[in-house]
């Protein structure tokens, strides 16, 4: 069996001069939510590979990816060149552990991202089984600029259908926005600021916390977390914090 299909790119949307999306056509085995896929290129006689995760739910037809271009890299560098139509490689099979039957049944969930780290918890937050264990969710998005703020439309279209239940919290860190936080999430949540806009606690006794973008942010949001006396969630011992780093 061949490791890699021939996918085709049925949509390229493009949010900032850095942040795209796109959507590929490709017969690839199923997966869990949560999970990220591989994409290639072949570049100078090199099959070049980077992971992605899947906004994608395993019934959607098509592959959805939420990237970003990194300055003078080799695989994002050659991606821009990649439009509507145009084959690319895709992995035959899924990888990761960041998907639901890792974490424990609570009442309230966070799902805690920064820049293309919301990807992954677009799957999840269209899954039944999310919306069947927790009772609560929130969902918070880090970004630098208002303009990297992406998926609008499918955020509000959670809270339409879970009303009462859902609330997205983003951040902007260099400048001014009137609906977002101010500053990282590590000391928002060590002030206070972050559970306050979301009315929903760290509280270890029912809450679990899902974590996933850059490592600085995974670090100190973790660190910040193990002083409110959660732990980081391992299958022989079960705690608080899942975590996915993205880059």
């Amino acid at each position: 069996m061949d490791l890699w299909l021939e996918g085709r790119v049925v949509e390229k949307r493009q949010w900032t001069e850095r942040l795209f999306t796109m959507r590929i056509e490709a017969s690839m085995d199923t997966f869990k939510p949560g999970q990220f896929a591989r994409i290639a290129l072949d570049i100078d006689g090199e099959r070049v590979a980077r992971p992605y995760s899947c906004i994608n739910t395993p019934d959607e037809p098509c592959l959805e990816i939420y990237y970003n271009t990194v300055e003078n890299g080799l695989f994002t560098t050659a991606l821009l060149s990649v439009g509507v139509d145009d084959p690319i490689w895709v992995a035959r099979q899924t990888s990761g552990f960041f998907t639901l039957d890792e974490v424990p049944d609570a009442e309230n969930l966070w799902m805690i991202s920064s820049g293309t780290g919301l990807g992954v918890f677009l799957c999840l937050l269209k899954t039944e089984e999310l919306w069947r264990r927790f009772g609560q969710v929130r969902l918070v998005h880090a970004v630098r600029f208002a303009r990297e703020l992406s998926y609008r439309e499918a955020i509000d279209g959670f809270a339409a259908a879970h009303p009462g239940r859902f609330a997205y919290i983003p951040f902007v860190s260099r400048e001014p926005v009137a609906e977002a936080l101010e500053g990282r999430i590590p000391q928002a949540i060590v002030d206070g600021r972050l559970e306050a806009r979301a009315g929903m606690p760290f509280d270890p006794e029912n809450t679990q916390v899902m974590i996933c973008g850059n490592t600085n942010m995974i670090q100190d949001t973790s660190a910040v977390l193990s002083e409110r006396g959660m732990r980081r969630n391992r299958r022989r011992t079960p705690g608080h914090i899942t975590t996915e780093k993205y880059w």
